[in-house]
């Protein structure tokens, strides 16, 4: 009877392991989006990460506006995301905001600069996108 009560136990551990262990999150959610092409899933996987400070999250939603994935293509608002990911240490986002600050006119390095100094005053409260 023990050994029958304890199979039965480690059984339904594995169970709830295994299936825990299959639950992915919204990261892992948005990337599998992302990668079949399905863009605007993803931005709304993403963007709630990205809000919550997730420094990868932000350099994905900067390459998506860069490259007009799921939304309008939007220099100034790719440089807002690689700004945040830039500063949470994010090196991939430091290297694309280079690249992206050099196709952008001074004009539009002040208003990214301008919306991202808003977006932080606000705690993305008053961020549009």
């Amino acid at each position: 009877m023990k050994k029958r009560v304890m199979m039965g136990g480690l059984i339904l551990a594995a169970q709830i392991l295994g299936a825990a262990g299959a639950v992915a999150g919204p990261w892992e959610d948005g990337m599998a989006a992302y990668n079949r092409g399905d863009y605007v899933p993803a931005i709304r996987l993403f963007r709630p990460l990205a809000e919550q400070g997730n420094a990868k999250a932000q350099n994905v939603l900067g390459v998506m506006y860069r490259r007009g994935q799921g939304v309008a293509r939007s220099s100034v608002r790719a440089f807002v995301w690689f700004s945040r990911a830039a500063a949470r240490g994010d090196a991939t986002a430091k290297a694309e905001l280079h690249e992206v600050s050099q196709t952008m006119t001074g004009e539009e390095l002040a208003q990214a600069r301008g919306m991202t100094e808003a977006c932080e005053a606000s705690n993305y409260r008053s961020c549009e996108y």
